[in-house]
């Protein structure tokens, strides 16, 4: 499915591809809630990194989170937190670590999405007591990361795009 997508003020437009479209995980991690998620989670899709096309990449400015480590040093991030330099407008993530995947906030997305049957609700453990975990019969819940995938989420739903 091509997912086009753009900032609130309209300097950045982006396109890929995904076969995975369905805007179904929520994620409660202070990274997530802080750079992007007004109700407290942000909606990460998944999309091909190698389809990726950007209008306005002068407008596109990268964050690396700062992040506590175990050993109570601040490290950083490798993760690219891309948004728009004009309007602060969330766009997507790139990881070095998984080169051939992008993921785009749901909420960037201007193509009309397929709704989830179901809710993924992850990095509980990260959840301030402000936000109401609207967890319905279906969903599931996961202090941290599911071991589950995006893709593997999308194939055990039948719910991969076709193209």
């Amino acid at each position: 499915m091509r997912l086009d997508g753009s900032c609130q003020c309209g300097a950045v437009r982006f396109s890929l591809r995904s076969a995975h479209p369905v805007p179904y995980q929520r994620c409660y991690c202070g990274i997530c809630r802080k750079t992007s998620g007004g109700g407290g989670y942000a909606i990460n899709i998944a999309g091909d990194a190698r389809t990726l096309t950007v209008e306005g990449g002068a407008q596109v400015a990268v964050y690396h989170a700062h992040m506590r480590g175990p050993d109570g040093r601040d490290d950083i991030s490798t993760a690219e937190r891309t948004f728009c330099r004009v309007c602060g407008t969330a766009l997507w993530l790139f990881s070095r670590e998984w080169p051939d995947l992008i993921h785009p906030l749901a909420s960037a997305i201007d193509t009309p999405l397929p709704q989830p049957p179901s809710v993924t609700h992850i990095m509980l453990a990260y959840r301030p007591a402000w936000v109401r975990l609207d967890a319905r019969p279906g969903d599931v819940c996961f202090d941290e990361y599911p071991a589950q995938s995006i893709a593997d989420w999308h194939r055990q739903q039948g719910l991969e795009a076709k193209e």
